[in-house]
């Protein structure tokens, strides 16, 4: 599977091209701007944009109103297939956010129901009691998305409505050309309808990718061989920050030992999960950090941990946001023209690096060296060895490899050669990663 070796980038497309909040009906082809920038996720050295909702919608892309039309705040179906070429062409593959839990108020079907009621031909589309009433004063009752009323939760049991689906899946291949999908709260959808989506997606074009969001629980129930290939990291992306924050490296290396270590009760060994520092729903990175120079240190463990690593935009030269109680807005600026600094600098050589390097794909995780603000850590792979040695502290630390057998190193971040014999000095705030010899 190609994602396995990928780097992606994703991009909240409303957000990221300055549309209206809400949708205000008028055609503006604001989404080939993801052109200009082209150039900027070549030298990141990214494989693969996703792309958070694109179609019609009342107002964020969650709450679609039509699957079958790209949300005329950026654009029509032209523009889009037109930007997605122009990814292809450049070697970048193109995932979608497949929204299939729930659409919005403004979707045709519940529009339908709205109008006619019982005699609504899509009345069993959505989950409705004709007997109750909305806090829309509907005169009906339906079931919203966790409470949100505004999210109408759609009925995946119904044939009718996985057909439909599909059928505007098969679309978006044929006219988008695209690789994947990352589904929307899928810890949310059914086991049935989650196995009719990888059947179907298997039979149109084998290598299609499906990620799931994920944020809690036992990731292989939905990942495996008959539903999904992958899922959200979310327990490593919060022990990622924390671990930093409360200078306690021991919680990420036990999480990465937990899933991906060398002993056989690594809960998802084989497995090539998300892994992402932030996204569109939780507070950006460099704001999360209390220590700004551990943001390269941060990223540094990311893409040479298990997993497939995933750049939200705009963070690959540290931009801040905070998420609050009622608004992610702040989470999914509009921004014009790419940045690039010593942060961008790193991660693009990490991304390289990630490519180049079998043990950083699919090696198993080791803890070396481990204390409350330093880890060395070991990627292999067949013949091949990786160590990653990360200083949090102020202060120069002397790593010491007792009883570890070590020998001569490449450190790839600068080509220069180094004996590991008696150990290493980690100068405050570094990072390192050797080759082993």
């Amino acid at each position: 599977m190609w994602a396995k070796n990928s780097v992606f980038y994703q991009i909240y497309p409303l957000g990221f091209c300055g549309a209206p909040k809400d949708n205000d009906g008028v055609l503006v082809p604001r989404i080939r701007k993801v052109m200009e920038w082209i150039p900027h996720l070549k030298r990141l050295n990214a494989d693969a944009v996703y792309f958070s909702p694109v179609f019609e919608s009342d107002r964020h892309g969650y709450d679609t109103r039509d699957y079958k039309k790209i949300d005329c705040r950026l654009g029509d179906n032209e523009d889009f297939a037109e930007v997605c070429r122009a990814l292809k062409e450049n070697g970048i593959r193109v995932v979608l956010d497949g929204v299939f839990n729930h659409v919005g108020r403004g979707f045709w079907a519940f529009q339908d129901v709205l109008l006619h009621r019982e005699q609504s031909e899509y009345r069993d589309w959505f989950h409705i009691n004709f007997n109750g009433n909305s806090c829309y004063n509907d005169g009906m009752w339906y079931e919203g998305w966790e409470g949100h009323f505004e999210l109408v939760k759609l009925n995946l049991e119904n044939p009718k409505v996985s057909e439909y689906l599909f059928s505007c899946i098969k679309g978006w291949m044929d006219e988008f050309q695209i690789d994947g999908l990352r589904i929307d709260v899928a810890y949310c959808l059914n086991e049935s309808f989650l196995r009719k989506l990888r059947q179907f997606c298997d039979s149109v074009k084998q290598d299609f990718f499906l990620v799931g969001e994920v944020l809690f629980g036992d990731y292989k129930r939905i990942v495996n061989s008959e539903m999904l290939h992958s899922c959200t990291n979310y327990e490593c992306y919060k022990s990622l920050y924390s671990a930093f924050n409360d200078m306690n490296l021991f919680e990420i290396s036990h999480s990465l030992n937990r899933q991906f270590g060398k002993e056989e009760y690594a809960i998802y060994k084989n497995e090539h999960l998300l892994s992402f520092a932030d996204n569109h729903d939780v507070t950006r990175v460099a704001s999360i950090l209390k220590d700004q120079n551990h943001l390269p240190l941060l990223y540094g463990i990311l893409f040479t941990m298990p997993g497939i690593p995933c750049i939200y935009y705009g963070s690959e030269w540290g931009i801040s946001g905070v998420k609050e109680k009622n608004s992610d807005d702040a989470l999914r600026p509009e921004v014009y023209l790419p940045e690039w600094n010593d942060l961008t600098t790193l991660i693009a050589t990490l991304a390289d690096l990630r490519k180049r390097y079998k043990a950083l794909l699919y090696g198993d995780y080791k803890s070396i060296v481990l204390t409350n603000r330093q880890l060395v850590f070991q990627r292999e792979f067949e013949e091949e060895r990786i160590w990653v040695a990360v200083n949090a502290d102020n202060r120069e630390y002397h790593a010491q490899f007792n009883g570890i057998e070590t020998s001569n190193a490449t450190n790839l971040l600068t080509g220069e050669s180094v004996s590991l014999h008696d150990g290493s000095l980690l100068s405050p705030y570094s990072l390192f990663i050797w080759k082993i010899d």
